[in-house]
């Protein structure tokens, strides 16, 4: 019963705390804080503090109008104007709103997708043709109709080795037929890497676009992950019947119980990894050539491999250790960090541009962007976003600093931007945590910059007014001033802060509300 009475009394004290939020605790001359400001700064950090006397509300409360008075002073002197102060505070400013221009759900789905595709590896074989030259809209589609083509043959049951060798642009489809081996999440530029895993084994894509050029591809395998493997091995450079006697010498000594990593260290021509027994660096899928590749594939931890034989020449391999797909939890925040970065991240920004565009009542005047398309100067009102108004010249100003001439794709680049524009003025205003957060720092840096000139200069550079100090308390120092400065300056500088509290209380109304305080004390008292 008393354990139910208590949490009553604990949300009703807590339902108080929480309505009196608004309320004006104190004013500095015309300037109100409210109960909540002074309660986030109490509150801060004040399950760290065990002395009893540090978590009284009025020490604190006479520490946080020390404070505001200070950076009361700051605003007054203008500080917040200087030009360095500015390009810091806007530095600090875009990296506190980055998070906030992603849509949290579609990048979870983005990281739950890059996860699932690092347990799976899909091989694949692509043709690649290039853009055309700029501007050239016929030419793209000749180039899309030219691969619906190459995909229709393929379709009818030609090589695709054989057309990709005809036709890709890319050099290495000379040699390999367009075949990529083997890959996983973020090998692959992302929209390469959506086709190939949205396309079955066999089938051949439609042609689709990335930053190279336009695309077929053709899946040829997918297969279950194995992670990174760590291995060992010996290799005889010539390619050979010579090479070929030496590999199957040192195999015949390996099977006679000879040490692998003693033979690595006497007969590898691979010189840098024979010195360490032959061990080369932790590797994933793609990064040695296939061969070697499925041989490791197929072995057991400790196993050694027969000879085989690479375009490099003959290898013996032993897998000395498997590193299996981590786990979704210790993977999320190295995953999380490679989906926004990237095109991935430029995904996240434009769902939630969409999501905004669902959200907020947007106007595009037509007549104006059409008159503005048609390359003439009109000053009116071409856009509008809720209740801001974007003239035509904003569109104008925008197509100048990208370089660019308007278009309509240009337009659609700038409602985007003015989207996210809106949606940042807006987060200060409606986002408590934000707009709280933000004013610490914009508060804070000034303050530094004002302690620098009122404090720390005058009790390090002036040593005239040190030494008066000193010499004004000598019945305290008992030492050299030279022995003890750094205590005498930590001590001069206490004595300048408080002079100049004083002069600020001395110069400014004041003013507490005493009922409320005496609630809040009573509140968190309970």
């Amino acid at each position: 019963m008393k354990k139910i009475v208590t949490l009553v009394l604990s949300i009703i004290c807590y339902t108080v705390i929480a309505q009196d939020n608004n309320d004006v605790l104190f004013t500095i001359n015309n300037s109100p804080t409210t109960v909540g400001e002074f309660k986030k700064a109490y509150e801060k950090n004040i399950d760290l503090v065990k002395d009893k006397k540090a978590k009284d509300i009025d020490a604190n409360l006479d520490l946080y109008i020390n404070y505001k008075l200070k950076v009361q002073q700051a605003y007054n002197l203008k500080l917040d104007t200087v030009k360095s102060y500015v390009r810091e505070y806007n530095t600090y400013k875009t990296q506190l709103i980055a998070p906030y221009l992603h849509d949290k759900d579609f990048e979870s789905k983005m990281i739950q997708q890059a996860y699932n595709r690092t347990l799976e590896e899909v091989r694949a074989s692509h043709i690649l043709l290039s853009f055309p030259k700029r501007g050239q809209e016929k030419d793209t589609l000749a180039i899309l109709e030219k691969l619906e083509k190459a995909r229709q043959r393929v379709i009818n049951g030609e090589d695709f080795a054989k057309v990709a060798k005809e036709i890709s642009a890319d050099p290495s489809a000379k040699t390999n037929g367009g075949d990529l081996g083997y890959f996983s999440a973020f090998k692959m530029v992302y929209p390469f890497e959506n086709v190939a895993y949205n396309t079955g084994v066999g089938e051949v894509s439609k042609p689709f676009k990335t930053r190279f050029g336009y695309h077929i591809l053709k899946v040829t395998g997918k297969r279950q992950s194995k992670g990174k493997f760590e291995v060992a091995h010996i290799f005889a450079k010539d390619k050979s019947v010579i090479g070929k006697a030496k590999i199957d010498s040192v195999y015949s000594k390996l099977e006679s119980g000879a040490n692998f990593e003693d033979l690595a260290k006497k007969y590898s021509d691979d010189k840098v990894s024979g010195l360490k027994g032959g061990k080369l660096p932790v590797f994933g899928t793609g990064k040695m050539v296939a061969e070697f590749e499925n041989q490791v594939l197929n072995l057991k931890t400790g196993e050694t491999s027969k000879p085989f034989q690479t375009k490099f020449g003959w290898h013996i391999v032993k897998l000395i250790k498997n590193y299996p797909i981590a786990s979704f939890d210790k993977m999320k925040l190295s995953l999380k960090q490679k989906v926004k970065s990237g095109v991935l991240g430029n995904l996240s920004k434009k769902a939630m541009i969409d999501k905004l565009k669902a959200k907020y009542t947007v106007k595009i005047d037509e007549s104006v962007l059409k008159t503005v398309l048609n390359k003439k100067k009109v000053n009116k009102t071409l856009l509008i976003i809720n209740d801001k108004q974007i003239n035509a010249s904003d569109f104008n100003r925008f197509a100048t600093n990208k370089g660019k001439v308007v278009t309509k794709s240009l337009f659609n680049d700038f409602l985007d931007d003015e989207i996210l524009n809106y949606f940042k003025e807006d987060l200060e205003q409606n986002d408590e945590d934000f707009k709280y957060t933000l004013q610490e720092y914009r508060d804070g840096l000034l303050l530094f910059n004002l302690i620098q000139d009122k404090i720390w200069s005058k009790s390090v550079n002036n040593n005239e007014g040190l030494e008066e100090f000193y010499k004004t308390n000598s019945k305290k120092y008992k030492q050299p001033l030279k022995e003890i400065k750094g205590t005498v300056v930590n001590d001069y500088q206490q004595y300048l802060e408080d002079n100049w509290i004083q002069q600020l209380r001395a110069n400014n109304n004041i003013s507490i509300n005493q009922k409320i305080l005496k609630e809040l004390k009573k509140a968190y008292n309970q």
